[in-house]
């Protein structure tokens, strides 16, 4: 046997034997619950045999009896709660195999190279990551069942086009695959990041491997069931009885549970070693470098747009982008773009922009909260759109709400030499904010960013989207299989403090400035966001003296760069 072989058998031995642990928990528990209803077995045999007579005996035998009674139908109720309640699942998109007959011909391909079960379905999430998911609990079937029709197009499509094709749950565990992945590596490359994944089906197909994952997630299901708040005061008392059970098993077999994923993992992984092991080394790097990218795309790119009621409907196209640039400006990825030549890995979609636009949406929605379906406040945006439909609209707009703020404030324009209208009202220009952070130092830097901190927090309340309904949750949005849980949400970043509030804005009513009086432009960097262009060129020299004029109360440095560029601060800019 290869050095690959043992270190593979090693590893599903150890799975197994930690699979054991966790399921002798199971029986350990079981033993509890039967220990009364045994010793009244006991009594009553006694009882009927004549041994065991006399008035304390009889008052055992009925004590005793009466407990095991109880018990019994305290663990049959918290036995059904935890075989009823439905493990979490992944918010994904999935892919039914008519759009994309090559990505599962090479997942089975794959698999009968390795000598596994090949997955019962494919699925997309918007992160840098894979893994396979156990969807064979039966609510998990019910939840991806069709209810309405759809188009090829719409977001979601091929989630619920699957669907139809499995009434019944999967008994192989489902290959969940990063999006960005597709768009950014090759078809090699995928192939070879996918081989430790898909081996991973060959351990998880043993029965005590299987039967102790879904003991695990039976619990994991139970204690979030128990921590609901939505639930009656009964329920509450009743469920929390059993989610305090729950918790104590958990406890007992998360060590076992924790080594025997470890143990699985290692099995996979050696399994693969033989299928483009060479090529894998190669991946892996590309995997570092999607994830640098896209968390650089998602942070930069798309949240500012999500702020502004617009998500990028081809967020994996724009990771290519970010990734290409990324690799000009680092040396260290140089070389990494003669990759592009080759055959791109979305290539094995059908519909590749119908998919990218549905786990756009999706990655809207678990970063962001923002609704299932487009609206008139929540819009698909194309890239060619961005600097016009994003980057000025979100300029524009914090800069109109800068100045509502200044006139909240009463704030008006300091006067000058010779200017006779320093006492009129004010108009929406660069002066009147420079004038009034330069004029009264930090006390007003901090009035003016608390003051827009305020004004901020009142417009998202405003603009929380409702709750999803059962309808909204099954039939229109690409999260069928969820039903209609409450999706998760996975904040990017942390709320920003007043004073970055406050040179957001400031940036954003120079930059109207430039526009509107020397000739700027908005513009789109692929790792940065939104960006100011002059001349055709991007500026990044206009944050120093911004962070002056916020920080420290200095307008100087600002007003300088505002001469080199041409921008006339006096006049007024337009808002929306």
């Amino acid at each position: 046997m290869s050095g690959s072989g043992v270190g593979e058998e090693i590893g599903a031995l150890g799975a197994r034997s930690r699979a054991l642990a966790v399921l002798r928990v199971r029986g350990r528990a079981a033993g509890v619950a039967l220990l009364p209803a045994a010793v009244a077995v006991v009594l009553l045999a006694g009882g009927v045999t004549g041994s065991l007579t006399g008035g304390s005996w009889d008052t055992a035998r009925w004590v005793v009896t009466g407990v095991a009674v109880v018990v019994l139908l305290c663990a049959a109720g918290v036995a059904a709660v935890i075989a009823r309640a439905r493990p979490a699942l992944s918010p994904t998109v999935e892919i039914a195999e008519r759009s994309a007959p090559d990505l599962y011909r090479l997942v089975r391909d794959l698999a009968d190279r390795l000598n596994v079960p090949a997955p019962s379905s494919i699925a997309l999430t918007p992160d840098c990551d894979s893994w396979l998911e156990d969807r064979t609990h039966p609510a998990h079937a019910l939840a991806a069942a069709p209810t309405a029709p759809t188009g090829p197009n719409e977001p979601g499509a091929s989630s619920r086009r699957s669907g139809a094709s499995r009434r019944s749950a999967p008994a192989a565990p489902v290959l969940v695959i990063g999006s960005p992945f597709l768009w950014w590596m090759r078809v090699a490359e995928l192939r070879a990041v996918l081989a430790p994944v898909v081996a991973g089906t060959g351990p998880a197909s043993h029965p005590d491997i299987a039967a102790a994952r879904r003991f695990v997630r039976g619990l994991d299901a139970a204690v979030a069931l128990a921590g609901r708040h939505d639930l009656g005061l009964i329920r509450r008392a009743a469920l929390g009885f059993v989610g305090r059970i729950a918790r104590l098993m958990l406890r007992a077999c998360a060590e076992h549970a924790a080594l025997m994923e470890r143990g699985v993992a290692s099995a996979a992984s050696e399994r693969a070693q033989g299928v483009d092991y060479g090529l894998r080394i190669v991946a892996q790097e590309q995997v570092g470098l999607a994830y640098a990218g896209w968390d650089r795309l998602l942070t930069r790119v798309a949240l500012p747009a999500w702020r502004m009621g617009r998500w990028p409907s081809r967020l994996d196209v724009g990771v290519v982008s970010a990734l290409t640039e990324l690799s000009r400006r680092d040396r260290l990825a140089e070389g990494f773009t003669s990759r592009l030549g080759e055959r791109p890995a979305c290539d094995l979609l059908e519909e590749p922009g119908a998919v990218d636009e549905a786990a756009s949406l999706l990655a809207a929605r678990l970063f962001h909260g923002g609704p299932a379906t487009s609206g008139p406040d929540w819009s698909p945006v194309d890239w060619q759109q961005y600097p016009e439909e994003v980057v000025d609209r979100k300029w524009r707009t914090e800069a109109a709400r800068l100045h509502r703020v200044l006139d909240d404030m009463g704030v008006r324009r300091s006067a000058r030499p010779g200017d006779p209208t320093a006492d009129a009202v004010p108009g929406p220009t660069l002066d009147r904010v420079m004038d009034h952070l330069a004029g009264q130092g930090e006390e007003a830097g901090d009035t003016l960013a608390a003051s827009i901190s305020a004004e901020v927090a009142r417009e998202e309340a405003e603009a929380v989207p409702p709750e999803p309904t059962a309808a909204a949750g099954t039939a229109g949005d690409a999260l069928a299989l969820r039903g209609t849980d409450p999706l998760p949400l996975f904040p990017l970043m942390p709320p920003r403090t007043g004073r970055e509030l406050l040179a957001d804005h400031v940036t954003a009513m120079v930059c109207c400035a430039a526009v509107d009086t020397a000739g700027a432009a908005p513009g789109l960097d692929w790792l940065d966001g939104p960006a100011l262009l002059m001349d055709g060129k991007r500026r990044t020299d206009l944050a120093a003296g911004v962070l002056s004029l916020v920080e420290d109360g200095d307008g100087e440095p600002l007003r300088v760069w505002l001469a080199s560029t041409g921008v006339r601060p006096e006049k007024p800019v337009r808002l929306v």
